[in-house]
């Protein structure tokens, strides 16, 4: 039994006891810092069925808990806030527990799976910023549900059609003269962004051409020749023209060696992939079956709707009278078509937030429709990324490109990692593949540490800081540690369990604590589909071991047992340091 449930067991029983009442959900809640303390019980709840004051409520059950538990040893009572410390003797048991944990952290089969989709990236563009924060996301997400025990599949839908890829495609073929990644030495995906960059500039010229000849600049931006003409060329797609599609294959198959490259250099992959130019004829026989179920009507003009007032929503178009798709019915059939394939009990899509109520209304249509999977279906919202250069237009080439990126954080992180002078003696190919780590995980780190609903700034320069919240101070932690085994190694120092009247120390007591909190925080970060929950724990468990080292001496303590529980200890830490990091895909070295 773990000492959160023998603690709430005692405290049933002091309430029953002293008060002839029961409790049953006990809540427990590490103390504040500014307390003396671990545990923390409130007593607020207790005090109109028993008619005390919640500070003798819990003067009440602290001396219970201090006369009869195993486990606690004192307390302290701050107004309604009962505080608990734990014994010595408690505390070397609860890192026995985790000590002998090979999976500590890592949860069983719950029998639930789960579908994460995530990264949807377009094939008429190279990922960007925003890009690499869907990601990481969706990555993180896939491996903290692994670890809660779920059996996740991890998909990505590519965008591979539609008026968008036409420009690039349109662009190409009237600018391209031949060029190809090869010729050019432009990697694939970047040469196709390239053109349609080089669309949007010509489509503006003839805007402004045809509003100096006195058309309004609404009618001008729809009979602009390059719109006309990408819209011809979407059509000959459709229609399967030899020539249109050997376009169409050519470029993507450039964007997606171009993609899988990125992809590889972030550490990201998926176990399906979905294509829209698969999918998106898909969806029409469920509007047939809406139809035959009044779920959807048609109006005058052939096209069907769907009015989701009763949802707090409005009229919602699914089919057009001309009988095409829109995404709705696109959205609606690639989801049948998963829940076909895999059968989850969950389905998640990690999308950005300008997409809230595309799936708010998604979810309603397939709730009217009577699908089961409905209920499983939820969207990781995520707020954009900017810069502190503003925000990005890929329209207009003023993205940031991940790969651009990711080569200045890696250039950043030799910069300041060579400034320190600590790794003089490393060979060219270990210091590069520091570079490496360092820089993604500032970047991975900086992107996951805020909640995914918010928008936030990005910077790089912060973000690759040694010290305060980034991911290279918990590398530069974890990197210290490893050290100290290193020594330990040399020095013939095993590290273990001391004796059962070992005296802890309150830094070893802090640190037993943190670490004893990281399977919940890994439930917690799986339930509420949340890594930015394991980002702080990484952070607190490797601010509280820097506490401890600052604290207590390692190897000059003349008790050789304090020695050898404090290299144990440490051991543990940078294995939990190392796994909670392993969840968000950022990686640890060995030195630094």
């Amino acid at each position: 039994m773990s000492i959160e449930a023998i603690l709430k067991q005692d405290i049933q029983k002091a309430i029953q006891q002293r008060f002839d009442i029961s409790a049953e959900d006990i809540i427990l809640q590490p103390t504040k810092k500014e307390f003396e303390g671990f545990y923390t019980f409130v007593t607020f709840p207790l005090a109109k069925s028993t008619r005390k004051a919640p500070a003798e409520i819990g003067q009440i059950i602290g001396n219970y808990l201090k006369n009869n538990s195993l486990v606690v040893d004192n307390f302290n009572v701050v107004q309604g806030f009962l505080n608990i410390n734990l014994k010595d003797s408690t505390w070397l048991n609860l890192f026995d527990q985790i000590l002998s944990d090979t999976a500590f952290g890592t949860f069983p089969a719950n029998g639930q799976s789960v579908m994460v989709e995530f990264s949807s990236p377009n094939t008429n563009k190279p990922l960007h910023l925003g890009h690499l924060r869907n990601n990481f996301l969706g990555d993180s997400l896939s491996k903290i549900l692994e670890a809660g025990g779920y059996d996740v599949v991890k998909t990505c839908l590519v965008n591979d059609r539609g008026i968008h890829i036409c420009k690039s495609m349109l662009a190409y073929r009237e600018l391209g003269n031949g060029e190809t990644p090869e010729s050019s030495g432009i990697k694939g995906d970047h040469l196709a962004g390239k053109y349609y960059v080089k669309f949007d500039i010509e489509y503006k010229s003839q805007i402004r051409e045809l509003v100096a000849q006195g058309m309004p600049e609404d009618e001008a931006s729809k009979k602009a020749p390059w719109m006309l003409e990408a819209q011809q060329l979407l059509l000959s797609w459709e229609n399967g023209d030899p020539e249109t599609v050997a376009l169409w294959q050519k470029m993507n198959s450039w964007v997606y060696e171009g993609f899988s490259e990125t992809y590889n250099k972030i550490g990201v992959g998926f176990d399906k992939t979905y294509y829209e130019s698969n999918t998106y004829l898909l969806g029409k026989d469920i509007i047939e079956e809406g139809i035959e179920k009044n779920v959807f009507y048609r109006k005058s003009d052939n096209s069907v709707w769907i009015d989701l007032a009763e949802e707090g929503l409005d009229e919602k178009l699914v089919l057009r009278g001309d009988g095409t798709s829109v995404y709705i019915t696109q959205d609606l059939g690639t989801t049948e078509l998963k829940n076909n394939d895999y059968h989850n009990n969950r389905y998640l899509w990690v999308v950005g937030n300008e997409q809230d109520y595309h799936f708010k209304v998604l979810f309603a249509i397939l709730k009217r429709l009577g699908r089961q999977y409905a209920e499983g279906c939820y969207h990781i919202s995520y707020g954009m990324v900017d810069l502190p250069s503003g925000k990005m237009k890929s329209r207009e080439g003023t993205v940031v490109d991940a790969d651009d990126l990711i080569s200045q954080m890696i250039q950043t992180a030799s910069d300041r990692t060579q400034e320190l002078g600590k790794i003089d003696d490393f060979e060219s190919k270990e210091a590069n593949q520091l570079y490496n780590q360092l820089a993604l995980g500032a970047l991975k780190y900086f992107l996951l540490k805020v909640d995914p609903k918010k928008r936030m700034l990005f910077n790089p320069e912060e973000s690759i800081d040694f010290q305060g919240h980034t991911g290279p101070f918990i590398q530069y932690t974890y990197a210290r540690i490893r050290s100290i085994m290193r020594k330990a190694e040399q020095s013939g120092i095993e590290g273990k369990l001391p004796s059962a009247n070992y005296e802890v120390h309150k830094a070893e007591k802090e640190l037993i604590f943190m670490l004893s909190q990281y399977p919940a925080r890994v439930l917690s970060a799986a339930g509420d589909f949340a890594p930015s929950v394991i980002s702080l724990y990484a952070f607190e468990l490797a601010k509280v071991y820097n506490q401890f080292y600052a604290e207590v001496s390692i190897f000059s303590d003349p008790d050789p047992e304090a020695v050898q529980f404090r290299v144990a200890l440490s051991k543990v830490v940078s294995e939990t340091i190392r796994k909670a990091l392993g969840l968000l895909g950022i990686e640890v070295p060995e030195r630094m």
